[in-house]
């Protein structure tokens, strides 16, 4: 019994593909026995027993290990008698990597063929973008980054048009990034970045620019006349504020003013009972000539005068009753 595999002894498909397992045999004259042909994974660990996925024997297939392996499996020929073993796998994931051994017996002869699959992710739509502006001048860097993809991943920088990129320009294949030191008007274009490994490529694209640095004398005057103008607004609003405090201030003391004058001047003190009580026990007081001064006693005394009394030949006085004014605070 001789085995023999076409393709490579490693085999590397993207995720999601599919892939043909190589297993052709010929069989001696001498191999007489039944047919018998198993497909299994080689375990990396030399002490544990290799997984059996599918076998054929008697003209019968059968299916053996977990679902995760055995799902999408089977042999490539209608007929694997006729000397085609090859196995198929479709829709390959990452738990597919592996090492496949293919075993043909056909007693007395015996063979075997073995073979790696390694199923890789490929790399997802990177992204583009520039550091450091994009002035005529100055330092530039172009990045590209891929977020997803079986490493290695590999980065290649080119230009769409205006030919190739300039020898000064540096780039960098494992981190993406192209620098340029020392921009100008000739690296100006649209740039292409493709990533790539070994089961697929994408690309991104971005256009790069070469503006004139700003005027920087404008920029110091524009500076200048923005702080200047910054200060004025500013003495102009606390000139604002001093004023108003100092209009409410005087607004303040002129209303304090006008409430004083509008004030009315105390009333009178009103006499006490006391003294209203003592003014009407006052005794009558009549008003005379010093030479009356008899008579006057005689009438405060309640007496009345007699014609003799009032013989010096002087004119009776005539009694008038004394009147005390409470408002003034004494008689009249």
């Amino acid at each position: 019994m001789h085995v023999t595999s076409a393709g490579p002894q490693t085999i590397q498909k993207a995720e999601g593909d599919s892939v043909t397992l190589g297993c052709s045999y010929t069989p001696s004259p001498l191999d007489t026995g039944e047919l018998d042909i198993e497909w299994s994974v080689v375990s990396p660990d030399t002490t544990q027993k290799d997984q059996m996925l599918l076998s054929y024997s008697s003209g019968t297939k059968y299916f053996h290990g977990d679902d995760t392996l055995a799902k999408g499996l089977s042999f490539a020929a209608r007929d694997p008698s006729m000397g085609d073993a090859s196995l198929s796998i479709a829709l390959l994931s990452p738990a597919h990597s592996a090492t496949y051994q293919c075993k043909v017996k056909k007693s007395p002869g015996v063979d075997m063929g073995k073979m790696s699959l390694v199923v890789l992710a490929r790399p997802s739509v990177p992204k583009c973008w520039a550091e450091g502006g994009e002035l005529v001048g100055a330092a530039v860097s172009l990045h590209c980054k891929s977020a997803e993809g079986s490493t290695p991943l590999k980065y290649m920088w080119r230009r769409e048009s205006a030919g190739t990129i300039p020898t000064a320009a540096t780039q960098n294949s494992v981190t993406g990034e192209l620098k340029i030191s020392n921009h100008s008007r000739s690296f100006a274009g649209v740039y292409l970045c493709e990533v790539n490994n070994a089961v697929g490529a994408q690309l991104c694209r971005m256009s790069l620019k070469a503006n004139r640095p700003p005027n920087r004398a404008a920029v110091i005057v524009g500076t200048v006349v923005g702080s200047v103008l910054l200060v004025f607004i500013l003495l102009v609003l606390i000139g604002l504020l001093y004023w108003k405090l100092c209009n409410t201030h005087s607004y303040e003391k002129e209303f304090s003013n006008d409430i004083r004058e509008d004030v009315p001047p105390p009333e009178s003190r009103t006499v006490s009972r006391r003294t209203s009580r003592s003014a009407s026990q006052q005794p009558h007081v009549t008003y005379a000539p010093v030479g009356a001064t008899r008579e006057l006693t005689s009438l405060n005394e309640g007496h009345t005068p007699t014609p003799s009394s009032t013989s010096h030949g002087h004119t009776p006085l005539k009694n008038t009753p004394v009147k005390y004014e409470s408002e003034y605070g004494y008689a009249v």
